[in-house]
């Protein structure tokens, strides 16, 4: 994403925008993070952004449809650019890591599923909350 995205967004190119915009997409591949882990790598990197600042940002972006926003159940809110596809979440009870994963059968049978009871899928958010085999 670009500073051109920015604008077809309806937003104003900043450098607080520009620069979690690049955090997010040099995220190692299936991360999600914090507005906390954005301000700290912000810190880290000279960047004197505010938290506030962070958490209003990412606000305007999940309101533009340019990050995914997810409240994984007993931890913080994380976030994720919206690639387009569509993947589902896993997250490890224990450690709090969360997997992404992609399903064409799972994806099949919610289809099916909602299908059965007279309904068309729009949309889904599918969570596993899993525990390592000991």
């Amino acid at each position: 994403m670009e500073s051109l995205d920015l604008r077809k967004a309806g937003l104003k190119v900043t450098h607080p925008r520009m620069r979690i915009l690049q955090l997010l997409e040099h995220r190692t591949p299936r991360q999600h993070m914090t507005a906390e882990d954005i301000y700290r790598q912000l810190l880290d990197q000279g960047d004197e952004i505010g938290l506030a600042t962070v958490y209003r940002v990412l606000t305007q972006f999940e309101a533009a449809g340019l990050v995914l926003k997810h409240n994984f159940e007993g931890g913080h809110a994380v976030y994720e650019l919206d690639r387009g596809g569509h993947h589902d979440h896993m997250v490890d009870v224990d450690t709090g890591k969360i997997i992404e994963f992609e399903s064409a059968e799972i994806e099949e049978l919610q289809r099916q599923i909602a299908e059965q009871y007279g309904y068309i899928l729009e949309e889904h958010s599918l969570v596993l909350y899993v525990r390592k085999k000991r």
